[in-house]
């Protein structure tokens, strides 16, 4: 969901958070505030927390490190060492979204709901959408389930707030036991919740359950997610056919609502606000349930955006292995380790998942993704053969496979399977410019099907003429045509487009040496050889063959090569 409110809410807290105190007041305070707004802006908020934990030793009364101190631990996950801060704040008077969001989690930790009540939400609140919501809660917790549902409404009223108040109060209906009240609101096709989350679909599957509905529940989830499901709602489907009674378990107390707002929220802002203003918000919901797979999940992916592997990674392992979501968190620390430059690891991962889940496609597809990034074109061939063997047929994101598969074996020098692949890649997505390019530069480089591979690489550039690497394509199959002069405006496109290049550089060489512009073409030649990475190598550029071609030509290299020379005109003179 996009919401102008939440959005302008999620701007002013972290424009809050990342500011810069207006005085420091002594040089050990500003080392240490410096360094923690380092960290800060870095996003390692353990360094963070630590930093500016020691400046607000020396400077106790600074309400800016106060902010970031609670911002830093909250983003940790600890809010017990962000609540004395906090609680300090408010008894100075100060006004701060994020201390007072880590005293009202501790209100809610310690069922103290009178107390909740009893706030003022406007010196004391954290957002009018978290306070709405938290208050109707509260008034659950209090005994008064006529007074939530009553909240509940009176937020639904507030402009752009009426589908997660309306998904809270159905929560709250069927967490005592009114599931026709819940599901009234479901059905309600202008609430939209059955789209809202992923877990939302499921609450309501679990209502429709309990309500003697499994057929209506299993064509709920079909009609939501297709019959492509992963394991945990899988595992939902499965017990639905087999005619057993779901519980609800998407909110079985109080506390579980309050998480559930949390978490709700900063799903809503994910993608809308700063992925470090959203963490909070997960782990507001993860530190209240702290079996919420669902937040932990999307407390390590913002971590692992934010650069935090090791966060990421610690987090990931908080899934329980009986969890039905412990697939995606494994298959998300693997990506964190794979992004953390541990490949080794990321593939152990993935290889022992794949034992545990044999027929789960996506985790042999990137397993596969890994083994061809490592060069292991061998290895992640036979993953892809059983990502295609456990994929269903029509699934469209099939090409995709083929398509990975056939660089693997395009790299082994398999180039009938190789083509086979990206032909196959090229019938369930015949406009895909990946596939084309690649298959249309691979015939230009083997000679064969000029024409065709000309075709195609033209209507690669058509779909993406923004990619420097197609339309390097598009001038090189011209050359290899032997179309000089109509190949040097796409190479100088290319080139415009990927500057630094050594492959791009190197054929803008060759074709300016075919056109007799032979300076120009030395000088390209000795720009590709400057941006050769020694390391890199798998990259086409050849410094040999390029240091080469400045010696003695590049019609003389071809002979040598026992090719024909080029046949061109000194333009030069």
């Amino acid at each position: 969901m996009k919401h102008t409110l939440l959005r302008g809410v999620a701007l002013a807290a972290t424009l809050l958070a990342i500011s810069a105190p207006l005085s420091v007041q002594a040089d050990s305070s500003a080392g240490a505030y410096l360094a923690g707004r380092h960290a800060l802006i870095s996003s390692d908020f353990d360094k963070a927390a630590a930093y500016y934990t020691r400046a607000l030793a020396r400077d106790r009364q600074n309400p800016n490190l106060m902010e970031q101190v609670v911002l830093s631990q909250l983003a940790l996950g600890r809010v017990d060492k962000a609540l004395p801060v906090a609680k300090h704040m408010e008894e100075l008077g100060l006004r701060s979204q994020v201390a007072h969001l880590v005293v009202i989690v501790d209100l809610i930790a310690n069922a103290e709901y009178e107390d909740l009540l009893a706030r003022d939400p406007e010196t004391l609140g954290s957002g009018p959408l978290v306070d709405g919501l938290v208050r109707g809660w509260a008034h659950m917790g209090a005994g008064s389930v006529a007074k939530a549902l009553e909240q509940f409404d009176v937020v639904s009223n507030e402009k752009g707030l009426r589908g997660f108040a309306l998904y809270h109060k159905a929560l709250a209906l069927a967490s005592v036991g009114d599931f026709e009240g819940a599901e009234a609101i479901f059905a309600d096709e202008s609430a939209g919740l059955s789209i809202l989350s992923r877990g939302a679909a499921i609450a309501r599957a679990q209502i429709l359950s309990q309500l003697e509905r499994n057929e209506d529940a299993s064509a709920f989830l079909e009609n939501a997610f297709g019959t492509s499901l992963d394991p945990g709602l899988q595992d939902v489907a499965d017990r639905l056919a087999a005619g057993e009674q779901l519980p609800f378990t998407q909110v079985t107390s109080v506390q579980d609502g309050m998480a559930e707002v949390f978490f709700s929220i900063g799903q809503a802002l994910n993608g809308e606000a700063s992925d470090d203003y959203v963490l909070v918000y997960a782990r507001a919901a993860a530190y209240l349930r702290p079996e919420h797979v669902d937040s932990l999940l999307l407390s390590a992916q913002l971590l692992d955006v934010l650069g935090q592997y090791d966060l990421a990674v610690a987090t990931y392992k908080q899934i329980p292995v009986d969890s039905p979501d412990y697939h995606a968190a494994e298959m998300g620390r693997a990506e964190a380790l794979r992004r953390a430059a541990k490949p080794d690891a990321a593939i152990e991962v993935l290889e022992r998942l794949a034992t545990d889940h044999p027929t789960l496609a996506p985790v042999y597809s990137a397993l596969g993704d890994l083994q061809r990034q490592q060069e292991q074109y061998a290895e992640a061939i036979k993953a892809y053969d059983s990502a295609l063997e456990h994929s269903d047929e029509g699934a469209p994101a099939r090409w995709f496979l083929y398509y990975a598969r056939g660089i693997s074996h395009e790299r082994l020098k398999h180039w009938e399977n190789a083509e086979a692949d990206f032909r196959s890649a090229l019938e369930i997505n015949p406009e895909q410019p990946q596939v084309l390019n690649y298959l249309g530069y691979s015939l230009v480089e083997r000679k064969s099907n000029l024409d065709e591979a000309l075709g195609m690489i033209e209507q690669a550039v058509a779909a993406r003429p923004d990619s420097g690497y197609i339309v390097d394509s598009l001038g090189w199959v011209l050359f290899r045509l032997g179309r000089y002069e109509e190949a040097v405006g796409p190479m100088e496109t290319a080139v415009e487009l990927m500057p630094v290049d050594a492959v791009v550089n190197d054929h803008l060489g060759d074709v300016y040496w075919a056109v007799g512009r032979f300076r120009e073409a030395e000088f390209q030649w000795k720009r590709a050889i400057s941006f050769i990475d020694p390391e890199d190598t798998d990259s086409e550029a050849d410094p040999e063959r390029i240091r080469r071609k400045l010696e003695i030509g590049l019609d003389d290299v071809l002979v040598e090569e026992g090719s024909d020379p080029l046949k061109v005109v000194n333009e030069e003179g």
